[in-house]
C-alpha cells in the first residue's frame, strides 16, 4: 500500500517478528524486510543494507541507500517504485516477473542497480527481453548506417573515399539529392523499358524485314538500346564501388541486373557474327529465349519500392507456412487426380487419359480456377470433384491467415524502426547542438564548433547504445 508500512512475512503463531527488519522507502513506498528473507540472495542491495545495520548503522550505508532517517530507522531510495514491486518477489518467491507496462531495459537498470542477476527473471521475460535487445541493436544498426551514408566514413582515404561515395551514390537514395536523383532516373529506365519491351510486341507496331519476317521498330530498338545503356553503367559502377565483389555478383537482385543486360549483347554478339549464323534455327531459339529473360528487369524494380522489399522478406519469413501450403496441395492433387482417373477411365469419352495428366484437372479444382477442358463425367466422378474443390478451399484458406500475420508483423516492426531511428537522429542532432551551445558560453566562443559531445562515432556506436533505450521507450 502506498504510503503505508507493508509486511509480507511473519513468524510464529501471532505478533510480529522479533527477527532484525528494516523499512525501506522506494519512490513513497514503504515495505518492511526481515533480515532472514533478504538474506536469502545475500549478494543483493538489501541483503547488503540489513547486514550493515546490524547491530548500528555503519558509515557505508551512504553508498547503499540514497538517505537514512536514523529516527524512524528508514531508508530512501529515489528509483522506480513499479519497477520495485516486481524485484520484491524475488525474495519470497525466488524468481522475476516484468510487469505489464514496464520498460524491459528499464528493468534491467533496476535489476543492476539492487544487484540482482538477470538469470533469476522468468523465462517468458527473458525471451521478452531478448526481442527488445535485438530491437534496440538493429535500431543501432540502423543509426550507424544513416550516420555513416550522411556524413562518410573518416578512416577512409584515397580510392576508398572514392570508393565508399560512389556506393553511397548508387545504393542509398537516401544519403545525398544527387543519389535521389539517380534512384530516380532508374526508376524511370526500368518503367520505359519494361513498357517498350511490351509495345514491341504489337504487330501493328512491327516492321518487315527484307525477307517479310516481323522485326521490332527501329525506334522501340533505339529507346531499348539507350534503357540497357544505362543499366550496364549502372551495374558496373556499383561493381567496381561495392566493399565485396564476389557477395555483389552473388546477390540475387543483382543476378537478376545482370539477367536483364545479358541478353542485348548476347544477341548483338550473334548479330555481328553475320546472318549465317543467325539463321541457325538453334541459334534463333536461343536468341528467343534470351530476349524472353528481358522480363527479368521487373524484378529490379523491388530495388526502388520499400514495399515489394518487405513483401519479399515477409514471405522468406513465412517460408514454413508456404511449405505447408505446397504439401497440402500436393498430397490433394495426388489423392483426387488418382480418385478421378480410377473413377473416370470406364467412360467411353472421358478426358482422364491418365493420372499425370489429370494432375492438371486437379490444381485447377483444388484452386477453385475451373477452366473446363478437363472435367468429370461419370457421378462417382463429379461428387470427386465437389470433395476436392472443398478441400482444395480449407487447404488454401488455413496457411493464409499466419502468411498475412507474418506480413504485417514484419512490416510494422520495419515501420517501427525507421521511425525510431529517425526519431534517435533527430534526438542525438538535438543533444549536440545543446552541447556545442554550452560549450561555447563556457569557453566565450561565439561560434559554436562542430563535434560536441553528444554527437555519436558512426563506427564504434558509442552513446547510441546509451540513448536508444530512453528516446525508444
Amino acid at each position: 500500500m502506498w504510503g503505508t508500512y507493508r509486511s509480507r512475512f511473519r513468524s510464529g503463531s501471532g505478533g510480529d517478528s522479533e527477527e532484525p527488519q528494516i523499512v525501506v522507502n522506494i519512490g513513497g513506498l514503504k515495505e518492511v524486510f526481515h533480515r532472514d528473507v533478504l538474506n536469502r540472495f545475500p549478494d543483493t542491495r538489501l541483503a547488503e543494507l540489513v547486514n550493515s545495520t546490524s547491530p548500528l548503522p555503519t558509515e557505508d550505508i551512504s553508498s547503499l541507500c540514497d538517505d537514512y532517517d536514523p529516527e524512524k530507522g528508514e531508508f530512501y531510495f529515489d528509483r522506480d517504485p513499479d519497477a520495485f514491486k516486481c524485484i520484491s518477489e524475488l525474495y519470497y518467491y525466488g524468481e522475476i516477473h516484468v510487469k505489464r507496462g514496464i520498460c524491459p531495459i528499464c528493468f534491467m537498470k533496476e535489476m543492476d542497480f539492487w544487484k540482482i542477476d538477470s538469470d533469476l527473471l522468468d523465462e517468458c521475460c527473458k525471451s521478452n527481453l531478448k526481442e527488445v535487445e535485438d530491437e534496440l541493436e538493429e535500431i543501432a544498426e540502423k543509426v550507424k548506417t544513416i550516420l555513416v551514408d550522411r556524413e562518410g566514413d573518416p578512416e577512409a582515404v584515397g580510392w576508398q573515399r572514392v570508393e565508399k561515395c560512389l556506393w553511397r551514390l548508387m545504393e542509398k537514395p537516401d544519403s545525398s539529392v544527387p543519389a535521389h536523383v539517380i534512384a530516380i532516373l532508374s526508376f524511370i529506365f526500368i518503367l520505359i523499358s519494361s513498357v517498350v519491351m511490351c509495345v514491341s510486341t504489337i504487330p501493328d507496331l512491327q516492321v518487315e524485314d527484307e525477307d517479310g519476317n516481323l522485326v521490332d521498330n527501329p525506334t522501340m530498338e533505339c529507346i531499348e538500346t539507350v534503357c540497357i545503356g544505362w543499366f550496364t553503367i549502372e551495374y558496373i559502377l556499383r561493381l567496381i564501388s561495392s566493399p565485396n565483389k564476389v557477395k555483389f555478383m552473388l546477390a540475387f537482385m543483382n543476378v537478376v541486373d545482370f539477367m536483364a543486360i545479358m541478353p542485348f549483347f548476347v544477341v548483338l554478339l550473334l548479330t555481328s557474327l553475320g546472318a549465317g549464323v543467325m539463321e541457325l534455327a538453334n541459334v534463333q531459339q536461343a536468341v528467343q529465349a534470351l530476349r524472353i529473360m528481358r522480363i527479368t528487369r521487373i524484378f529490379k524494380l523491388a530495388r526502388h519500392s520499400a514495399g515489394l522489399q518487405t513483401l519479399t522478406s515477409a514471405l522468406k519469413s513465412s517460408l514454413k507456412e508456404l511449405g505447408l501450403l505446397l504439401m497440402y496441395m500436393g498430397v490433394g492433387v495426388f489423392l483426387f487426380s488418382a480418385l478421378g482417373y480410377t473413377m473416370e477411365q470406364n467412360h467411353p469419352e472421358t478426358l482422364f487419359t491418365s493420372i499425370p495428366q489429370s494432375f492438371w484437372w486437379a490444381v485447377i479444382t483444388m484452386t477453385t480456377v475451373g477452366y473446363g477442358d478437363v472435367y468429370p463425367k461419370t457421378t462417382l466422378g463429379r461428387c470427386n470433384a465437389a470433395i476436392s474443390f472443398l478441400c482444395g478451399v480449407i487447404a488454401i484458406a488455413l496457411p493464409i491467415h499466419p502468411i498475412i500475420n507474418n506480413f504485417v508483423l514484419f512490416y510494422n516492426k520495419q515501420q517501427v524502426l525507421e521511425t525510431a531511428a529517425k526519431h534517435e537522429i533527430e534526438l542525438m542532432a538535438l543533444r549536440s547542438d545543446q552541447d556545442e551551445t554550452t560549450h561555447a558560453h563556457v569557453c566565450g566562443d561565439k561560434s559554436p564548433r562542430r563535434g560536441g559531445a553528444g554527437t555519436p562515432n558512426p563506427d564504434t556506436g558509442e552513446s547510441l547504445d546509451e540513448d536508444l533505450a530512453e528516446s525508444k521507450h
